[in-house]
């Protein structure tokens, strides 16, 4: 039986539709610093855990697999754990009356800055050049925002969903996760997101839209010893 585009999601979005972000070759491959920190081997066998390892610089890493594969040598597990990976399974529509501005390099150092605040999952420089971005502003000021992430043929990652503390509570995460959503559906795609297991308020959210358990992945992060 083959293996589920997602059980892998890192080195199918790398060995497809984002070949162009990345660095390596047939046996290992990562996401270019600036963009994220997501590594990731052909397959477990030795030699392919070298080469994941050799693409790694003194910045961390990290794996995202549903079956954990060997720590490359020369490498440590910072930390380790279980995270949700959950598809939609719903049809969705973009909320009415709603339009979010489309993000871009002009934004970038606020984007960074609202994800460096909020902490919605790594985010780097360049982290933008994965996917669309949308966000919502306050007068001139960028309060929310949610993007895209791993692609590969048939499926989109939703990421980066996050609000400003001082203006939680008024929907905006909800709102740009369907509107994303219902933009990757229209585009003919199942749309996914990773949630930390523990995190009962967004898995909350994520079910009310639709999204459903799919499996249990296995997330390393690395750093070099």
């Amino acid at each position: 039986m083959n293996a589920h585009p997602l059980d892998r999601p890192v080195w199918n979005a790398l060995t497809t539709r984002q070949t162009g972000l990345g660095l390596g070759d047939a046996r290992a491959r990562r996401f270019r610093l600036e963009i994220n920190l997501f590594v990731a081997a052909a397959d477990p066998s030795a030699e392919n855990i070298a080469a994941a390892s050799a693409l790694v610089g003194d910045q961390g890493v990290a794996m995202v697999e549903r079956e954990a594969f060997p720590v490359p040598p020369g490498l440590a597990v910072e930390r380790e754990g279980p995270l949700d990976q959950m598809v939609a399974t719903e049809r969705q529509q973009a909320p009415e009356g709603f339009a979010p501005l489309v993000l871009g390099d002009a934004d970038a150092a606020e984007m960074l800055a609202l994800a460096t605040l909020t902490a919605p999952g790594p985010f780097y420089a360049e982290t933008r050049a994965m996917g669309h971005f949308v966000g919502v502003r306050e007068g001139n000021r960028l309060v929310a925002m949610a993007g895209e992430r791993l692609k590969m043929p048939g499926f989109t990652e939703i990421t980066a969903v996050c609000t400003h503390p001082d203006f939680r509570g008024r929907g905006y995460a909800k709102r740009l996760i369907q509107h994303q959503l219902a933009r990757i559906q229209a585009q003919g795609e199942a749309g996914f997101l990773h949630s930390y297991p523990d995190n009962a308020g967004a898995i909350a959210l994520y079910e009310s839209l639709g999204f459903r358990l799919r499996a249990k992945m296995d997330l390393k992060f690395l750093v070099r010893v």
